[in-house]
């Protein structure tokens, strides 16, 4: 068997559900293919609305609120109808925001977010099956089991196997079945999101429950590139990476793959392809253990929104020998995503995530240290540098902390 992931982008109107239909249509006409997950996530830039919907409500903006949803629900009819199907009676969106004041917003959070991959799944599994497709729509909070952490919940690797690989094995089971990306539940039934662009996560969790021949993530891109276009003019495709590279471009900022993507295809050998929605029968790029070189060209990677914090102890004592546990207890109790660390005889500076998280973290850690702090901050990974390359990546920039191994350097950069 096969999973195929489709992002939002790839997903975003009818034409793009339609070029969805076409590719998996090419899939399941390969005599090679037994069986073929669809994982997707929410249509267009939906997340980022229903964002916005909980972000209204919490600030007791009713109205604005209301708004946001109407919009939501009317975006997805006219998806509907351009694709043929009647709104009421194909498919029953959801009618009210299930937003209850007497919960913390994280959970609020998960509970309106994940709204929008409950809706993609279920306009694109009616529409298939309307094409005559063998369709079943899997409610993923009901087989994707995991804790209570809101916002970025852990999964139960074992339950969730064990339940999954029961509806895949069973014997009236359909050629094709559409799940949720990015969201599970826990096991009294609430919905729980994975953390921000978890759909990737989610397919490489169902190919290793599975065993599945390959993954495939459909991008508005070529495949892995060396540069994000929108920065970089001249880009080039890399044809083939070790799980290992695809490791380290996704934990320096690369936004092709989620980090947690790749430990669970690592685990049992699974091929990892990244392949352009527009253009199916392009190679796209390969992340898999065997018969894969070295990267042989540089890589930029741009990781935005960051914050250096700089941390010297009150009395002078060796911050590196007496405090590093201390200090990583505190960055990991307020969920901070370290991207670099560099240490004096006196000094700690970590470079982060700059998210809702940081203040609280940053007065925790005043408690016990001296803190400073850099906002606006954007950290540039080049792999395969040289010194002629790291000039060049310096020239005109306003440069506030560096390091440089052998072939990578590091840069952390004012936007």
């Amino acid at each position: 068997m096969r999973v195929y992931k489709f992002g939002g982008a790839s997903v975003k109107d009818a034409a793009g559900v339609r070029n969805l239909e076409r590719i998996v249509r090419l899939a399941i006409n390969d005599n090679k293919t037994d069986g073929l997950m669809v994982v997707v996530s929410a249509m267009g830039k939906t997340t980022n609305a229903l964002e916005r919907v909980v972000e209204f409500l919490d600030a007791g903006k009713e109205e604005q609120a209301l708004q946001q949803w109407v919009d939501i629900i009317d975006y997805h009819v006219a998806i509907m109808k351009e694709l043929g199907l009647t709104p009421g009676t194909d498919i029953r969106l959801q009618g009210e925001i299930p937003f209850d004041p007497t919960l913390s917003h994280d959970e609020n959070y998960d509970q309106v977010v994940s709204l929008g991959e409950i809706m993609s799944t279920q306009i694109i599994a009616v529409y298939l099956l309307k094409q005559g497709l063998s369709v079943e729509w899997w409610n993923m909070p009901k087989l994707l089991r995991t804790d209570d952490t809101w916002r970025e919940a852990k999964v139960d690797n074992e339950t969730s196997a064990a339940v999954i690989r029961a509806g895949w094995e069973r014997t009236n089971r359909p050629q094709i079945v559409i799940a949720q990306g990015f969201i599970g539940g826990t096991k009294d039934g609430r919905r729980t999101t994975l953390g921000r662009e978890g759909s990737d996560y989610t397919a490489a969790l169902i190919g290793n429950y599975l065993d599945a021949q390959s993954v495939t993530i459909w991008k508005d891109v070529p495949g892995i590139l060396n540069a994000d276009p929108r920065i970089e003019p001249n880009t080039v495709l890399i044809p083939s990476l070790r799980y290992q590279d695809a490791v380290e471009l996704s934990y320096s900022g690369a936004q092709i793959i989620h980090p947690k993507t790749i430990r669970p295809l690592e685990n049992k050998q699974i091929p990892l392809f990244v392949k352009p929605f527009g253009d199916p029968q392009a190679s796209g790029s390969k992340i898999a253990p065997d018969g894969v070189g070295p990267i042989d060209v540089p890589v930029y990677i741009w990781r935005k929104n960051q914050i250096l914090i700089t941390m010297r102890a009150k009395d002078f004592a060796f911050v590196l020998e007496e405090s590093l546990s201390e200090i990583f207890d505190i960055i990991h109790r307020n969920r901070l995503k370290v991207s670099l660390i560099q240490s004096s005889a006196v000094t700690i500076s970590v470079c982060v995530d700059n998210t809702r998280f940081v203040p609280a973290a940053i007065e925790e850690l005043k408690e016990h240290f001296n803190v400073s702090y850099n906002d606006r901050l954007s950290l540039l990974t080049i792999r395969g540098t040289t010194p002629d390359i790291l000039n060049r990546a310096k020239d005109g920039k306003t440069i506030m902390l560096s390091q440089t191994t052998r072939r990578t350097a590091r840069l952390v950069v004012k936007e």
